[in-house]
C-alpha cells in the first residue's frame, strides 16, 4: 500500500470517528438524553453543551450538527481523492476544508476554556479528530509527488 493510500485511509478513519462522535452529540441533544460524561470542575460536558454556544446562532440546531456536516463532507472529499489521487484541485480543496475545520475548532476551544470555563470531553475528542484530519491533509498535500509525463 502506498504512503498516499495510508494517508487517505487515516483521514477517512478520523473522519468516520468524528462523524460518529458528532452524531452521538447531535442525537443526545435532539433526544434530550443525559450525556455519558464525567462532571468535574474542569470537565463538564453538560455545562458546555447547554451553554448558548451549544446551538448554532439564532437556531435550535446543535453545534454538533455542524460537526456532522463537516465530517460528512470530509469523507466525500477523501472518497473523491481515492478515485482521483493526483487531482490538484481536490488536494487543495481538502487542505482548505481541513483548515476551515481547524479554525472552527480553535474558536470552539477558546469558547470552552475562556468563555464557559469548562471542557467537554466529547467535544475535545472531535477537536482532536479535526486536528488529525488537518495534519493528514497537510502532510499529503506537502508530500505529494506528481508523476510527470513527457510530452509525446
Amino acid at each position: 500500500m502506498t504512503r498516499d493510500r495510508v494517508l487517505l485511509l487515516t483521514a477517512a478513519a478520523s473522519g468516520a470517528a468524528g462523524l460518529a462522535v458528532s452524531g452521538y452529540l447531535t442525537a443526545v441533544h435532539s433526544a434530550s438524553a443525559p450525556l455519558v460524561c464525567p462532571a468535574t470542575a474542569t470537565v463538564d460536558c453538560e455545562r458546555v453543551l447547554s451553554s448558548p454556544y451549544g446551538v448554532l446562532p439564532g437556531s435550535a440546531v446543535p453545534t454538533s450538527a455542524a460537526g456532522v456536516a463537516w465530517f460528512a463532507i470530509s469523507l466525500v472529499l477523501v472518497g473523491l481523492l481515492f478515485r482521483h489521487p493526483a487531482s490538484a484541485p481536490l488536494r487543495r480543496l481538502l487542505v482548505g476544508w481541513a483548515a476551515l475545520g481547524l479554525i472552527s475548532v480553535l474558536y470552539l476551544v477558546f469558547i470552552e476554556v475562556v468563555v464557559i470555563g469548562a471542557i467537554c470531553a466529547w467535544c475535545t475528542a472531535v477537536h482532536v479528530l479535526v486536528l488529525a484530519f488537518f495534519l493528514v491533509a497537510l502532510v499529503r498535500w506537502l508530500s505529494f509527488e506528481p508523476k510527470w509525463q513527457s510530452p509525446t
